[in-house]
């Protein structure tokens, strides 16, 4: 009896396997979705506008000059990071849900064809369905993501005059094509143990590079960078001349600047800078400074290093690695932590004697003129006789440009602002004679820098400008009173 119930109880627990049924697929967040693609993304990142894109839709964005216009906000692509938290939260996901294996990385020529149907405003199919963004692997799915795409995104390409130079916006689909077989093919070499190989690559690099400037917006990648970072140190001569006058190529585009720093080539840029074979050297300087124009590159240049080597390019350097240094020099100091590294390597009296020499004095003036509006660089040129030095030149009128002569007047008012010892100084090497003729006879813009010195030459010397006299009185009362104390009164 008590078997028989025990059996009667196990066949009623026991369903047929007919009545099972698999659960339904389970769609995707649409966090997990591109905007771009329409695909669930493998590599996720981060742009500056905030949103997140498939890694290659975002390089392949850059490659065409193309912003797409997403659903809440305007799209910045000048910073890409890795959205390394969404990626696992995706892989998560595919487990879960017995999605396997995870989705592949979007190749960059299936992103470039997507991208190109946005910007060649191709007709809008009806929208893709989920099970497309499950099958990224397919070439259907490709073909899927476009529409997808086209149906999200605006295809309208921002003006060809202001975001991209003129001769490429009439790039076509064959020269895309073409580049993308340079690509491989000369990235293949370089990555070549054979120096025939990298010496050809590096030159062909070069060469496309500095007649296309679409090639320079295209080769500028990650996996690019990282070949040149290890050849723009090889012990070859036409290898490191080469790669380096290349990446002096690709830094001329504004958007390829700020990738490139954060690329990790600095540091070796500095060592070429340093120690590498002569044109190289010349090519570093001119590498440093390109990048040094874009004010995100600045700080970061500083931080790395390149302010030594840059000084000692200037003193004992080829002609055009002293041009282009000074240069470097002019833009990093725009940046105070920059300055205050300068005034720390006594760059100041190597300017100074520069500018006693009469070698580049209008960029040599330019580096001293961001120098004096800060407090390190103010005390450090007036101790090292700027106001003598710069007076001397007025005086003389020892200018090759009346910008030149605008920057004197600008770092004489920048040293003006040194309060009494500056007036001192200034009153000692007749400053006010030769600040009222500039007055008179300076162009205009030199006119108003002489005016506000001397207005300021001219206030009176009230001592509370710069001292707490009272203050500085009772601490000579408190002084005299310890003094008695200790030695009696006389």
């Amino acid at each position: 009896m008590g078997s028989s119930k025990h059996r009667w109880k196990f066949t009623l627990l026991r369903s047929p396997s007919y009545l099972k049924k698999p659960p339904p697929p389970q769609p995707p967040p649409i966090e997990f979705i591109c905007p771009i693609s329409g695909d669930l993304m493998a590599d996720p990142v981060i742009v500056s506008s905030g949103q997140t894109f498939e890694r290659n839709c975002v390089l392949a964005c850059i490659s065409l000059s193309f912003k797409p216009t997403a659903i809440s906000a305007a799209v910045d692509f000048t910073t890409v990071i890795p959205n390394l938290a969404l990626k696992s939260a995706i892989i998560n996901w595919c487990r879960t849900n017995s999605f396997l294996p995870n989705p592949k990385p979007l190749d960059f020529r299936s992103a470039l064809s997507i991208v190109q149907s946005l910007m060649n405003d191709s007709p809008k199919f009806p929208p893709k369905r989920l099970s497309s963004c499950l099958s990224s692997t397919s070439d259907d799915s490709v073909a899927a993501a476009a529409v997808s795409a086209v149906n999200s995104c605006s295809t309208t390409p921002l003006p060809s005059l202001t975001t991209r130079p003129f001769c490429y916006s009439s790039s076509s689909s064959s020269e895309i094509d073409n580049l993308i077989e340079e690509d491989e093919e000369i990235i293949c070499k370089l990555r070549s143990g054979s120096i025939s190989d990298q010496e050809d690559a590096a030159v062909a690099l070069r060469k496309i590079t500095r007649t296309k400037q679409e090639a320079r917006i295209y080769l500028c990648t990650p996996r690019l960078m990282a070949v040149l970072r290890h050849l723009i140190v090889s012990r070859s001569a036409s290898v490191q001349v080469n790669s380096v006058a290349a990446l002096v190529n690709l830094s001329l585009e504004d958007v390829n600047k700020v990738k490139i720093v954060r690329s990790g080539i600095v540091p070796p840029l500095i060592d070429v800078l340093r120690g590498g074979f002569p044109e190289a050297q010349d090519h570093a300087a001119g590498a440093l400074f390109s990048l040094a124009l874009d004010d995100q590159n600045k700080t970061a240049i500083g931080v790395l290093g390149a302010l030594p080597p840059l000084l000692h390019a200037l003193r004992a350097g080829s002609d055009r690695s002293r041009h282009d240094s000074a240069l470097a020099l002019y833009h990093l100091s725009l940046v105070q932590s920059n300055r205050a590294k300068l005034v720390k390597l006594g760059s100041v009296q190597l300017f100074l004697n520069m500018l006693k020499s009469g070698h580049m004095t209008g960029r040599i003036m330019l580096i001293l003129s961001n120098l004096a509006g800060s407090v390190e660089g103010r005390a450090a040129m007036l101790d090292g006789g700027a106001v003598e030095c710069l007076l001397g030149m007025v005086s003389r009128a020892e200018f090759d440009s009346d910008s030149t002569r605008e920057c004197c007047l600008g770092a004489l008012y920048g040293l003006s602002q040194g309060g009494l010892r500056f007036k001192g100084l200034a009153k000692e090497a007749g400053a006010e004679e030769l600040l009222v003729r500039e007055e008179a006879t300076a162009p205009e813009r030199c006119k108003e820098k002489a005016k506000k010195i001397l207005e300021v030459m001219r206030q009176k010397y009230e001592e509370e400008e710069t001292v707490d006299w009272e203050a500085l009185l009772n601490s000579d009362e408190l002084t005299r009173s310890r003094f008695e104390l200790v030695y009696g009164k006389e």
